[in-house]
């Protein structure tokens, strides 16, 4: 644990330190993000924060590399290589998009070449807990594994409109991600599982390096390059949990081996999940492009419902963890109590959507009105 923990520092601290140059470059270099209707920001603001967090992620590579328990990441496997290979890829995309724009179909290609090249290198889904272990063949692998990865970078540029929103619901994804991993990767000694536990630990790092300058108030955006190298690592990190560790080999009271293995990434990404499938749906119906943007996004929803953007990003947070977290709770206690955590959870969180503070609501109520400033 002491590993990770050194990991997570230092990803989080060389990602705070490199925040405040990265977004003097984006000033001097014109990477703004400017206020348009659908936007809730309401002045110019540089973007490109990716960048940051992607130094704390090579920082945080290159220091598990070095140390003597991780070292069985790096050797006798091309998974770091695969994993810096898409990385690499998505930031050049990001970078032009944060700078020029890119449309849709261009973005997608991108998104594509960076998950083939990761899937072609060996972080592939190798076999499915279904029936057993179902055995993907060679062109299934790449091909389900790239789906992943576009739904994955899809969802957390989706969910990423609010100051903090993105970094944080990444944040505590995660962490619950690694939660379990690392009982996996540690606990019961699978070694495949340990990229998956890396993985997520500087995820944790670089969010909670990014979140003091990106909370409300926003000094810097990520932008896409940092939504989408979000997205990657949250894919890789599940495809080499779920996708290469055998579940039938996994054997305790506690764990659903069949199962857990397969909910579990769909719950640490419930939120953002969602958020992408209600806004393809909406788009689609009304027949828009599904990738055409607009100011109907789960976030919004909250704003209009009367909460702060503070508040709003906070019971997302909240949501995200309750989901992510039940999940994970199986692997630790009895499914009754996990569920019944859930529930009250729920019951907690329900009550505080419909709550707005009545600061917001008298603001909701003017702007409705047309009344007050």
């Amino acid at each position: 644990m002491r590993e990770y923990l050194l990991c997570l520092l230092a990803a989080a601290a060389v990602t705070y330190l490199l925040t405040p140059p990265v977004r003097s470059l984006a000033l001097r270099l014109g990477f703004m993000a400017e206020v348009r209707d659908r936007d809730v920001h309401s002045a110019p603001t540089p973007r490109l924060g990716g960048l940051a967090m992607v130094g704390g992620i090579v920082a945080g590579l290159l220091l598990a590399s070095k140390l003597p328990m991780m070292r069985a990441v790096f050797e006798g496997t091309n998974t770091a290589v695969a994993l810096l290979s898409g990385v690499a890829i998505i930031v050049a995309l990001g970078i032009v998009d944060d700078r020029w724009g890119l449309d849709a179909p261009t973005k997608l290609a991108g998104q594509v070449l960076a998950a083939g090249v990761m899937a072609f290198q060996g972080i592939a889904i190798i076999w499915l807990p279904i029936g057993g272990t179902f055995v993907l063949d060679p062109l299934t692998s790449v091909l389900f594994t790239v789906i992943i990865v576009l739904v994955s970078i899809n969802a957390i540029n989706f969910v990423d409109g609010l100051d903090g929103l993105a970094a944080g619901i990444v944040a505590v994804a995660a962490g619950a991600f690694f939660a379990y991993s690392y009982l996996l990767s540690v606990e019961l000694g699978f070694e495949r599982a340990t990229l998956a536990t890396l993985v997520s630990v500087l995820l944790v790092g670089v969010c909670l390096g990014f979140l003091p300058n990106n909370f409300f108030r926003a000094r810097i955006f990520m932008g896409d390059t940092g939504s989408m190298t979000l997205g990657l690592l949250l894919a890789a990190g599940t495809i080499t949990l779920s996708g290469q560790v055998d579940p039938s080999a996994v054997a305790g009271g506690t764990l659903l081996p069949t199962l857990l293995p397969i909910l579990l990434p769909v719950a640490v990404m419930a939120v953002p999940l969602m958020d992408l499938l209600l806004a393809v749906i909406r788009r689609t119906r009304a027949g828009r492009n599904p990738f055409a943007p607009d100011k109907q996004h789960l976030h919004h929803r909250l704003l209009e419902m009367g909460h702060s953007q503070v508040r709003a990003v906070l019971l997302m947070y909240a949501w995200t963890g309750l989901i992510a977290g039940a999940a994970v709770a199986v692997a630790f206690v009895p499914l009754g109590y996990a569920a019944l955590g859930f529930l009250v959870g729920l019951g907690l969180l329900i009550f505080a959507v419909r709550r707005p503070g009545r600061t917001q609501q008298a603001q909701v109520r003017r702007l409705r009105t047309g009344t007050g400033a």
